[in-house]
């Protein structure tokens, strides 16, 4: 008899721990069983820099989790980000014995060799090897290869990779909590998986997920990803942005930026705006939208620049899809537009039955994600513990194994 299987997924972000707990069911679906969250203190630009505070709000979002999913946590896939992630595409090639002629499996693993054989920094390993596509004797965009007779198989793959001691710190962080990590994935891989469905990557789709310290981005073009990465520069900076600039705290310039700005200077009426708890004090909407509109560009204009010299934009049939908890800030679809001259769709979730609300906000595109992932993992892999899966990553990470 087919039995369901519980996964648990973790963001560390910069504004909040959160801890989702969800149960895919024989027939694939997925249910959310719980969410635990904290607010996120000791983490900087996606990074963590204190570790004891962030096992602090760590725990009390395991104990939350568990609390409301009525589930012992004991394992989690652990996202991550931060400006160390990098990326770049790769080709490898191989000979096809002329005895054999057949591809085998064991021909992708070894063409796969090939392609991770790519000079990184000494301080970076592999976070992910995504095939793009195979080729068989020059036939292009082979979905899968093995049986096939030929005598060249070449393979393009995305490569995501960051420094090393940052990812050992963040697993080392969850470790002493004490929970295992089952895998690591770069944040926007997991939100992909349920923000972005299978069209949408065939027919070209940018996923921009904005958080509150680093912003995220994944594209997709017939179906491969061809290019992702971060930028530390996410909604916390517009609030300080703010604060400095009108002398104010931090907690009331996140007001003002909630409340009452907007990232777009489109149709703008300019009125003055009560500061909360500054008596007398007065902002014009039009400075306070200018303050957002000049950060809020800077960090789309960073993410647009290497896209558009590869070309890339030009073929996003779907458009571009935004999340994270500041894509929910006023105006920031219409900037997008204007940045890309894109049109941005709203973002979808995969079939999943739990709280509606989870799914229909932004913040929890990653967590939510990451049940998906792992769902999507253990379907292509033989069943293993959570121990030989983490050892065979972290192998993998640390420059070892295929």
């Amino acid at each position: 008899m087919a039995t369901s299987n519980i996964y648990v997924g973790l963001e560390i972000g910069t504004s909040k721990v959160c801890m989702v707990v969800g149960e895919v069911r024989s027939d694939g679906a997925i249910k959310i069983l719980g969410v635990g969250q904290h607010p996120s203190a000791g983490v900087r630009k996606g990074e963590i820099v204190d570790p004891e505070t962030v096992q602090t709000c760590l725990h009390d979002a395991l104990m939350r989790a568990e609390e409301r999913s009525n589930v012992e946590v004991n394992t989690v896939f652990l996202a991550v980000t931060g400006s160390h992630v990098q990326s770049l595409n790769n080709r490898g090639t191989i000979r096809v014995a002329d005895e054999q002629m057949e591809i085998a499996l064991e021909d992708l693993e070894e063409v796969k060799k090939i392609a991770r054989d790519v000079p990184l920094p000494k301080e970076n390993g592999y976070i992910h090897s995504i095939i793009q596509h195979y080729y068989v004797d020059g036939k292009d965009k082979i979905t899968n290869p093995v049986g096939m007779l030929g005598q060249k198989l070449e393979a393009d793959y995305h490569i995501i990779h960051g420094v090393k001691t940052r990812i050992q710190n963040a697993i080392k962080c969850v470790r002493e909590v004490p929970l295992e990590v089952e895998d690591i994935v770069f944040s926007p891989v997991a939100a992909a998986q349920v923000v972005l469905n299978r069209e949408a990557k065939h027919e070209g789709a940018l996923l921009i997920d904005i958080g509150g310290g680093t912003t995220d981005f994944i594209c997709f073009i017939d179906g491969a990803v061809v290019a992702s990465g971060c930028v530390p520069i996410g909604g916390d900076h517009i609030t300080n942005d703010i604060a400095l600039v009108l002398k104010i705290p931090l907690a009331r310039a996140e007001k003002l930026k909630v409340n009452h700005g907007s990232a777009s200077l489109r149709g703008m009426i300019d009125v003055d705006i009560a500061v909360e708890g500054e008596s007398g004090k007065v902002v014009s909407q039009e400075l306070l939208n200018q303050i957002m509109n000049a950060r809020v560009t800077e960090l789309l204009s960073v993410v647009h620049e290497p896209l558009f010299k590869a070309g890339y934009l030009g073929r996003l049939g779907k458009g571009i899809f935004l999340t994270g908890g500041s894509s929910l800030m006023r105006g920031i679809a219409d900037l997008t537009e204007e940045i890309f001259g894109i049109p941005v769709q709203k973002s979808g979730s995969a079939a999943m039955s739990g709280p509606t609300a989870l799914f229909e906000n932004p913040q929890y595109a990653t967590p939510v994600g990451l049940i998906r992932y792992a769902q999507l993992l253990d379907e292509q892999k033989p069943k293993r513990g959570a121990l030989s899966k983490l050892s065979e990553k972290l192998e993998k990470f640390f420059g070892g194994g295929k």
